[in-house]
């Protein structure tokens, strides 16, 4: 087969319409050849651009950073909080 470089857009709307073809029962050989892909780029292209989309990553990668700040300012509020509490029993 000729090679061809196709752009990431490209890959994941090829790979949609093999998954659909998958989906409906047909062999991966079969899907491969009709594609113009080999069965082995097939499953390269599902590791690399698994299930997972980039709007979805960015998003998850934002809340790992947000959950990341949270945890932090919940330390430093128990932190504050413990300060509190010895300066407290201090004065009695």
């Amino acid at each position: 087969m000729k090679r061809t470089r196709r752009t990431p857009e490209q890959i994941v709307t090829k790979r949609r319409e093999i998954d659909a073809s998958l989906a409906g029962g047909a062999a991966v050989e079969h899907v491969a050849r009709q594609h113009g892909v080999s069965p082995a780029t097939i499953g390269r292209w599902r590791t690399t651009h698994g299930g997972a989309k980039r709007p979805k990553i960015k998003r998850l990668k934002e809340l790992e950073e947000e959950n990341r700040r949270l945890k932090k300012a919940v330390a430093d509020l128990v932190l504050d909080t413990q300060i509190i509490q010895e300066v407290l029993r201090g004065k009695d």
